[in-house]
């Protein structure tokens, strides 16, 4: 058995970090749209100004062209940034050796030796959690990853990555869940207080709801596109009190944003919030989340509001 390895290590001083979702995206998010590579490279800089310098995408964000974006943006600077990408465990992926294939066609887009995080995007079926985790033991032992996470994973399918893990000596660094003040989901199943046993590490993917937590986004002038059903005017209505608490208690620090609160909520809730950033204004707003923290009284006062409007009262 190897040597057990901190991975957790991998997130000391991390608040936030920056979801990449939407880098080439054109059906969901719409790229070339209103924005197109200078206006990524852009956001990809004012994060790294702004302090935050872990980046997490996929190898199925817009068929791979994220990482490619990510890849070329890394080689303009000198700093050290943390990458955390994914892979799919398609349906025809049956094999360990294809989760290593998968990260090393990765690690060919991203322009690196060896990625800071690898996540399993999904625990799809028919291959069994514990031999996606034998393949992470590999691709670990070869050097190609520093730490293990999983994402969308359940409270069962979470403990077997853990062990599996375990008993090759390694942790479990992370489980990706979508968490924010309107999907508290995780709070109310056990995951996220098993997770914190554990000392895996939350990261909080969606943290604005898709925009919607901004505040932007009103009865006259509605979401689009795929977000418009889910976020659908009776919707926008319905969670109108959460976002003007989380205006007022922005307005208490110091002018602080809708957006910002709401980020910085995750991260009292001791999660990493990766909100996307399509421009360099994005990226800023995001970074103004960091760096200072709710008092107890304001989050408790937000996870009351947010009750309510789950509950439709």
């Amino acid at each position: 058995m190897a040597p057990e390895k901190d991975e957790q290590g991998i997130f000391d001083g991390v608040e936030m970090g920056v979801g990449t979702w939407a880098w080439g995206d054109r059906m969901f998010w719409g790229y070339r749209q209103g924005y197109a590579e200078e206006e990524i490279q852009a956001a990809f800089e004012a994060s790294i100004q702004g302090g935050t310098t872990l980046f997490d995408t996929a190898e199925t964000y817009a068929q791979g062209q994220s990482e490619k974006f990510l890849g070329r943006f890394i080689q303009t600077i000198d700093q050290k940034v943390q990458v955390a990408t994914k892979f799919m465990p398609f349906p025809w992926r049956l094999t360990g050796k294809a989760l290593l294939r998968a990260l090393k066609a990765s690690l060919n887009r991203l322009g690196l030796k060896r990625v800071d995080l690898y996540q399993v995007h999904f625990p799809l079926p028919p291959v069994k959690v514990e031999t996606w985790m034998e393949a992470m033991v590999e691709s670990s032992q070869m050097g190609l990853i520093e730490a293990v996470g999983v994402s969308n994973f359940n409270l069962e399918q979470t403990q077997r990555a853990y062990d599996a893990l375990q008993r090759e000596g390694l942790r479990l660094a992370s489980n990706q869940l979508e968490y924010h003040l309107l999907n508290r989901k995780i709070e109310q199943n056990g995951l996220m207080k098993r997770c914190a046993e554990l000392g895996i590490k939350v990261i909080a993917y969606s943290p604005l709801a898709q925009g919607i937590l901004t505040g932007k986004y009103t009865l006259e002038h509605p979401t689009r596109g795929f977000r418009a059903r889910k976020y659908n005017p009776r919707m926008l209505e319905k969670i109108l009190p959460l976002v003007q608490l989380q205006k007022k208690i922005g307005a208490d620090h110091g002018g602080k944003n809708a957006a910002q609160v709401a980020l910085n909520w995750c991260i009292c809730k001791d999660t990493i919030p990766i909100p996307g950033a399509k421009n360099y204004q994005q990226a800023e707003q995001n970074a103004g989340a960091t760096g200072w923290r709710l008092t107890e009284a304001e989050v408790a006062l937000l996870d009351t509001t947010s009750d309510q409007v789950l509950r439709g009262n």
